[in-house]
């Protein structure tokens, strides 16, 4: 008489909504963060830090300190995805958040540079590489912990909830800095009031340590994913996942990094690149749109709103039609969207809401798949590693570079964005590209 064996249903060893709360809450505190730095690079650095008379001069300097954190961002994947490979997904996490908890503390102690002169520069970017370097490996920590928990035929769906962190993120630390603006009214709507120049803008960085407890409360009480722990059992943990990842999935990196490009270039051009744009005034030498501080950001995030909207909208869209249909669609509407959104502009406020409404929505159908595409194309013992390198080194070649890019474009034409709406088209047609000579990951065993 034989026996056979009976099958075994591989269940999450976390509850779902552990995962889902662990997920969202670490993105959330992490995109606040950062957030909380690119308004403030607007609104306080080019005054506080990066002084000088020319005031774009100033703004692109801030700015550059803004890319210093997405050249970081690649190290932080390589170094946690190396521990979060080797030692576990849990730990990883934490550490992740610490780093990025303490780095943003510190810049709401920071002197300026009337104070110290060019030393205040010089610790506002070892800290700034501080948080790019935690956010480098938060992303993919979260995503995995997401996606290796998710039900079957929902991974997509539980994908999408570490991506909803960036636009809840935004709105909490726009919100916050809104509060504190109008607590410390300015009488020039283009510049901060003096008050909130000298300790003001501090509060928000400072609020993050708050946020950083409640995050490392829930992280603490995950257990390791089956994936995770199946590989762990059967030896397949690599002594270098780095190696192993570049020699053995190459091209993968290489597609993952395209297809992240379209999205974070259309991110920052729609939060940082605009909160410029639509706060310069009319008749300055490089015009903008004219909008108090204020107004702005009170439209950002009306937009902001739909970014978080379609982020869940696209992960059932993906687990349906699949990762690669949905995001060659989205893409290829991302391209267009950045040929024509010149008229929008130029037709006042009805015009400029449309084009965050539709920025946004496009931004949240193009990132919300990221979440389970990336960790779908690397096996378990590299998917840390791997998926946080191809989402880290797409921030150097798009946000890195996007706000930079997008002030000297602007800048150049004049107050026109035509320019910068057509660099958007272009590294959307790059990331089109990489999604069509590339395979579906819809049905792939991220367990195997």
């Amino acid at each position: 008489m034989s026996l056979e064996a009976t099958p075994v249903t591989k269940t999450p060893v976390n509850p779902r909504s552990r995962v889902v709360l662990a997920s969202l809450i670490g993105t959330t505190i992490e995109f606040y963060d950062f957030y909380v730095y690119a308004t403030a690079a607007v609104l306080v650095f080019p005054h506080l830090f990066f002084p000088s008379e020319d005031p774009t001069a100033g703004l692109l300097a801030s700015f550059a300190v803004f890319g210093a954190a997405m050249v970081a961002r690649p190290v932080g994947a390589v170094i946690f995805g190396h521990l979060g490979d080797k030692r576990g997904r849990k730990a990883t996490l934490v550490g992740a958040l610490l780093t990025m908890g303490i780095a943003t503390f510190l810049i709401g102690l920071l002197p300026t540079y009337q104070l110290v002169g060019w030393v205040a520069p010089l610790l506002l970017v070892t800290l700034r590489i501080g948080q790019g370097f935690a956010l480098g490996g938060e992303w993919s920590g979260a995503a995995l912990v997401a996606t290796e928990n998710a039900p079957a035929g929902k991974r997509a769906l539980f994908g999408t909830f570490p991506q909803l962190g960036a636009p809840i993120g935004f709105i909490i630390a726009n919100g916050l800095f809104l509060i504190i603006a109008a607590i410390l009214p300015s009488d020039d709507p283009s510049m901060p009031s003096e008050a909130f120049l000298e300790w003001g803008w501090r509060i928000p960085f400072l609020f993050s340590v708050v946020m950083v407890i409640v995050g490392l409360w829930v992280r603490l009480r995950l257990v390791e994913s089956n994936a995770f722990t199946n590989a762990k059992e059967q030896g397949k943990v690599q002594r270098s996942p780095l190696a192993s990842v570049v020699k053995l999935h190459w091209r993968k990196l290489l597609l993952g990094t395209f297809f992240m490009l379209a999205t974070y270039v259309l991110f920052y051009l729609m939060t940082t690149f605009s909160l410029s744009y639509g706060r310069a005034p009319l008749d300055a030498p490089v015009a903008g749109l004219g909008y108090s501080y204020t107004t702005f950001v009170l439209m950002l995030i009306a937009g902001v709103v739909f970014f978080g909207i379609f982020t869940l909208v696209s992960g059932p869209f993906a687990d349906k039609y699949g990762r690669r249909k949905t995001l060659i669609v989205v893409t290829s509407a991302i391209l267009v969207f950045g040929l024509v959104w010149v008229p929008l502009l130029g037709a006042g406020f009805t015009g400029v809401m449309i084009w965050l409404i539709i920025g946004f929505s496009l931004m949240g159908f193009t990132f919300g798949p990221m979440g389970a595409l990336l960790p779908e194309l690397f096996p378990t013992n590299v998917r840390y590693t791997g998926s946080g390198i191809s989402y880290n080194v797409s921030s150097i070649l798009g946000a890195a570079v996007a706000p930079f890019i997008a002030v000297a474009l602007w800048s150049a034409g004049g107050g026109s964005p035509f320019w910068v709406g057509v660099y958007l088209s272009a590294m959307a047609l790059i990331t089109l590209v990489a999604l069509i000579v590339s395979k579906e990951t819809k049905d792939v065993d991220i367990d195997a």
